[in-house]
């Protein structure tokens, strides 16, 4: 596909993000200060909320519908003849788009692992690994360690690897891959060049001083002409501008996570007591989870740090993948109450009977759902 269209991803330089989580808030603080810095900035990340144009981005303007409509037309042909899976297609478009519009450099955030992901046809100027946690077993290994030689198979001989990874064990496989594919130099970010908490970050959440500090790194180790002077462990201001939509979002009485395993709602829980006081009472969690996820162990995190769960089925999930509990299973003493309404609109309705404050998480398919529900929500027109 990327043939057919003149091997746009060449035409641009990139920065290659992958990881468990972290990943688009990454993409989101290096995209502000490479713009502060006066560069034309397209940032690819996946998956979507409402619409696929979310996911291709030129400084904050998101493809149009036309424009994305006429590269699917272009490539249609050879969609089909290569039987392309949807990811492998937007991602060709999204190079394509990025090219046609003239950015200067691109954030291109991993759709799934690394090795064999589609964005991995790109030499970026720099990849990162964020962190590793287990999710999607199935494809990238049953451990940690597995998953983490997946991950790192995004480094490329004689680019910079960075990682913010904390697990020793982890680490050790992380780097080691990387060596082994010729990566240099190799940087880990040590909790040390963390920002001092109460910096401002544009990303709530005591986590996001990880992320910062990883996007911090890999924005010293830019060659140039995108390099800037940068000491060590200094933030940017601009990472106070950095915005991603679902994550920690807060908007009135509403909470938007995209929190989708258990190491993501564990951060969401943390997140819930270290600005508990801030947030009205009762608060009522709206959740829907795949059922190729650990959704109990999800759970267990979330239930203490909320007055009450209602279990949702997200009708943009694939049928295969929606889950049916019995809420039973997942009530033992001391938990809030448990209630399972399988009809997701009047699940949205429901939750906010009776509530200060409503989270809604546990996938990006039940925050999508939600916020092209709720009136005015939607990141993308």
């Amino acid at each position: 596909m990327l043939d057919a269209l003149g091997r746009p991803e060449r035409h641009f330089p990139a920065i290659h993000v992958g990881g468990t989580n972290g990943k688009g808030s990454t993409c989101a603080f290096l995209a502000a200060e490479l713009q502060a810095r006066g560069w034309r900035v397209g940032v690819y990340t996946s998956p979507h909320l409402v619409s696929p144009c979310e996911r291709i981005v030129v400084d904050d303007v998101p493809i149009g519908e036309d424009a994305f409509t006429e590269w699917v037309e272009q490539l249609r042909p050879h969609i089909e003849r290569l039987d392309a899976s949807f990811f492998e297609a937007i991602t060709a478009i999204g190079f394509a788009d990025f090219a046609a519009r003239g950015a200067d450099i691109a954030v291109v955030e991993v759709g799934l692992g690394g090795r064999l992901d589609a964005t991995n046809v790109l030499t970026p100027l720099i990849s990162v690994v964020t962190k590793i946690a287990l999710e999607h077993t199935d494809y990238l290994g049953t451990n940690l360690h597995s998953i983490a030689r997946e991950k790192a198979g995004i480094a490329k001989p004689g680019v910079p690897f960075v990682t913010g990874e904390r697990d020793p064990d982890v680490l050790a496989q992380l780097i080691q891959e990387a060596k082994r594919r010729g990566a240099t130099p190799i940087v880990h970010v040590p909790d040390t060049h963390y920002p001092a908490p109460g910096t401002a970050l544009g990303l709530r959440g005591a986590h996001q001083r990880a992320n910062a500090a990883v996007a911090a790194a890999m924005l010293r180790r830019l060659p140039p002409p995108f390099a800037a002077p940068m000491g060590e462990g200094a933030t940017p201001a601009s990472f106070a501008d950095a915005y991603v939509p679902g994550r920690f979002e807060l908007r009135g009485k509403w909470i938007f996570d995209v929190a989708h395993n258990p190491d993501g709602m564990r951060v969401v829980a943390d997140t819930l007591r270290e600005i508990g006081s801030t947030i009205p009472r009762p608060l009522h969690a709206l959740v829907g989870i795949r059922n190729d996820k650990d959704w109990r162990a999800m759970l267990d995190v979330l239930a203490p740090v909320v007055d009450q769960l209602l279990l949702t089925v997200p009708p943009s999930i694939p049928v295969m993948q929606r889950w049916s509990v019995d809420v039973q299973t997942v009530r033992p003493s001391g938990r809030p109450r448990v209630h399972f309404e399988p009809d997701f609109e009047r699940a949205l309705r429901d939750i906010q009977e009776g509530a200060a404050s409503v989270l809604v998480t546990g996938s990006f398919h039940t925050v999508g759902d939600a916020l092209a529900r709720l009136p005015g929500f939607a990141p993308v027109g």
